[in-house]
């Protein structure tokens, strides 16, 4: 193709433009990660996670999108040894999360550093397998004299603060690419990607009867999430992670893809029905009986997904007991410490947990 002057002068007018849109991207991009260094010492940190954690109120704080707390004794073990050694450390990352009028700061990345440092302060790590400090191997944080134990205070750890530029979508990519080096498909995106015909037609089912955003669409009302959460197929995750617990709670071993992967898989097609009209009486006994459904306040717009574990399989669990239970609960425990310990932003994913905070909703509804 013989390329003439004029097309070279179009064609540099485009680039321009192109550039010109490209420098401006970058700008407005640069806007959502702006951020301030912070440093504050062990001490600190770990008070920032655990004051106020009873009411899930602390000021650092697990969101939704982070995964369990999943460190092995032996990671925790050579973190805290590097800090004894004064090795460099990552940076952890949080957020100002000031669209929620709260001055909180969300962990993006770190959640893993933070929790070891409060298992070691808490007495609950037992050091083991270090390499460098061999003589530390079988103590714990009290096992140290007293002025280790203050210089282990005083070590001080590096934070990247974001603004409250950074979106919730910002910071999940943000936490995606430390993580991933780019971003991942959750457990539900990969489901719904995969062409196993065993997974594939009860997730479908899911999706066409509850997922609509239709005025009548219950689950909608009593669970709104955030417009992130929902583009990445939350509520499937949440309906298949209801059916699942509800079903099968008592034989979870910890690993949340595992277990879910296996229910679906287990799903017969003429089950659907039965799993349908128990899931409807749910979201309408949640309706009749919790003031403001899966919610923990009337003005929040979204939910927390264990929140909403616990209240959906309890109910369930509640109403296979006893059918005709009473709408006319006294529902004060939904703010009480016990519950809030049950369902808070750190609440892990054993099996024990899980067990109890499902059983402890159940026992409520049926006046145990």
């Amino acid at each position: 193709m013989h390329i003439t002057k004029t097309n070279f002068i179009a064609n540099g007018t485009s680039i321009d433009k192109q550039i010109k849109e490209f420098e401006e991207q970058i700008k407005e991009q640069q806007k959502i990660t702006d951020h301030e260094i912070r440093e504050f010492p062990v001490s600190v940190i770990v008070d920032k996670f655990t004051t106020d954690l009873e009411t899930d109120e602390a000021e650092l704080y697990i969101p939704d999108y982070q995964r369990e707390f999943i460190w092995t004794v032996k990671q925790q073990s050579r973190f805290i040894e590097s800090l004894l050694l004064n090795l460099p450390i990552p940076y952890l990352f949080v957020a100002d999360t000031s669209s929620k009028d709260d001055g909180r700061l969300e962990i993006v990345d770190g959640s893993q550093r933070i929790r070891t440092l409060v298992n070691f302060m808490k007495n609950d790590l037992q050091l083991s397998d270090l390499k460098n400090l061999t003589s530390a191997n079988g103590l714990r944080y009290k096992d140290f004299p007293k002025s280790r134990q203050l210089r282990f205070n005083r070590k001080t750890i590096r934070m990247i603060e974001l603004t409250e530029q950074a979106d919730e979508e910002a910071r999940r990519e943000i936490f995606d690419r430390l993580n991933s080096g780019g971003v991942q498909l959750n457990y539900m995106e990969q489901r719904q990607g995969s062409s196993d015909d065993a997974i594939y037609p009860f997730i479908k089912k899911l999706i066409e009867k509850y997922n609509n955003k239709g005025e009548k669409n219950l689950l909608r009302t009593l669970c709104p999430i955030s417009p992130t959460r929902e583009s990445r197929a939350e509520y499937n995750e949440l309906l298949l992670r209801f059916f699942a617990y509800t079903n099968n709670y008592l034989n979870f071993n910890h690993n949340v893809f595992k277990f879910l992967e296996d229910y679906a898989r287990s799903v017969n097609d003429t089950e659907f029905e039965n799993l349908e009209n128990e899931l409807d009486s749910v979201l309408e006994y949640v309706n009749s009986t919790f003031p403001y459904g899966f919610k923990k306040k009337q003005t929040d717009h979204t939910t927390p997904r264990i929140r909403f574990e616990a209240i959906a399989v309890g109910t369930a669990l509640a109403l296979r007991i006893k059918p005709n239970l009473s709408t006319q609960q006294n529902t004060e425990w939904l703010n009480s410490e016990e519950f809030i310990k049950h369902t808070r932003s750190d609440a892990s994913n054993s099996k024990p947990k899980v067990k109890a905070r499902i059983e402890y909703v159940r026992d409520k509804l049926l006046g145990k």
